[in-house]
């Protein structure tokens, strides 16, 4: 099952249990706007080169919508009407004023100069500067994008709108950038795993966990997990994938993958097959890579007794149903990885304040704000008698409903 169709399965049964009206129900599901674009830029060569740029602005009953531009070569607009929708939910199980978008340009980054990468953000800035503003559209980096995509973004839009360094977040520190926006999601993943461990009457300290996927989300994770007393025992990336039962020198790790760009060949752990690392034996295991990973063919070997999901959609729901029977306690996307978005929101605040926070101030609100989740989410948990997933759903429809019915939006 894509990612769209099992958002949309998820969003029923959620609305289901909310006995939510047909007629608001389809409305909550059609997104606001969707905008495509042709993107054409002159490339380092004098040839002229053509991409499609896409934003879907999916939900703006609670606030301006909030979302990632990705950079990559098979921009799904399948999979990004997914995302939009997710971070609806996302944002508002956060308890943030935003709804939800996401976008991007296919396009393989890595065959783009800096220059040519430069030119088609600011084009496609162009494109779209009169969709997205500080209280409409507020993008973010994503795949294949990052704090420097921000800054010319910020630029054009600038040219067009004036100085308005709220408009995307997710930027350098020296353009109204938030501290702390960078171990966020990670830092997010982190107090997460402890309120459910805090549920079961466990703390992170001795338990033994895998992590699928070794970038910013994975790497930020394991590190803070680490310094929490937590035993990473293995990890993987797209080079490779490393196991130690002892647990990993994650100091070391980091260090390798900066200097060797993946977790392959590191030294202080045996190599393994990288199919194998969510089936290996382990307390939590943390897919913080691609969708979909974890389906009916790996659940029945799955060892671990708490998933946190750190990647958008890594469970199937057909394997969502296997873990279930098993005891395995889900923690999902929506709630577990909603860090990024959080800080991001706390980065927006201080752009129209125009007041910096320091990082320490950051880390604890982002604290207060995942905890609270967790707790709202297990309040529906109560209320509809549902795992972690539909309590989380219930929660974030929910809010939006009842935004779209105050505004007088309902059909």
């Amino acid at each position: 099952m894509n990612a769209l169709a099992a958002t949309n399965r998820n969003f029923k049964l959620a609305a289901r249990l909310l006995g939510l009206d047909s007629k608001l129900e389809k409305s909550l599901l059609i997104p606001f706007r969707e905008i495509k674009v042709e993107c054409t830029i002159p490339k380092d060569d004098g040839t002229l080169a053509s991409f499609v740029g896409f934003r879907v602005q999916h939900d703006n009953a609670r606030g301006p919508m909030k979302g990632g531009i990705r950079y990559h070569p098979e921009v799904d607009p399948d999979e990004v009407n997914a995302l939009a929708q997710l971070m609806t939910w996302k944002t508002a199980v956060a308890n943030i004023p935003y709804g939800g978008a996401k976008g991007g340009i296919g396009c393989d980054p890595g065959e783009l100069s800096i220059s040519e990468l430069e030119r088609l953000t600011r084009v496609f800035t162009q494109k779209i500067h009169d969709l997205i503003g500080v209280h409409t559209d507020v993008p973010a980096p994503d795949m294949g994008t990052n704090p420097q995509t921000m800054a010319w973004i910020l630029d054009e839009y600038s040219k067009f709108h004036g100085y308005s360094p709220a408009v995307v977040t997710g930027k350098p520190i020296d353009l109204g950038g938030s501290l702390g926006r960078d171990a966020a999601t990670g830092r997010g993943v982190l107090f997460a795993t402890e309120a459910l461990l805090h549920e079961h009457g466990k703390s992170i300290a001795g338990q033994r966990i895998v992590i699928q996927g070794f970038g910013n989300v994975g790497s930020w994770a394991a590190q803070l997990i680490g310094e929490n007393g937590g035993k990473v025992v293995a990890a993987s990336d797209i080079t490779g994938a490393v196991k130690n039962s002892k647990g990993l020198d994650i100091p070391s790790l980091l260090k390798h993958v900066k200097e060797n760009r993946g977790v392959k060949g590191f030294s202080g752990g045996d190599p393994i097959d990288p199919s194998s690392i969510l089936v290996e034996d382990c307390d939590i295991l943390i897919p913080a890579a691609l969708g979909g990973v974890i389906n009916r063919e790996n659940a029945n070997d799955i060892k671990a007794k708490f998933i946190i999901e750190a990647a958008n959609h890594p469970t199937d729901p057909e394997a969502d149903e296997i873990l279930a029977k098993k005891g395995v306690v889900i923690l999902p996307d929506i709630l577990a990885n909603s860090g990024g978005v959080t800080v991001s929101y706390f980065e927006w605040v201080q752009n129209i304040q125009g007041f910096m926070w320091d990082e320490e101030k950051v880390n604890n609100e982002l604290k207060t704000y995942i905890t609270k989740g967790f707790k709202d989410v297990k309040e529906m948990c109560k209320t509809h008698n549902c795992d972690l997933r539909m309590g989380a759903f219930t929660l974030g429809v929910n809010r939006v409903a009842r935004a779209t019915v105050l505004r007088g939006w309902e059909a």
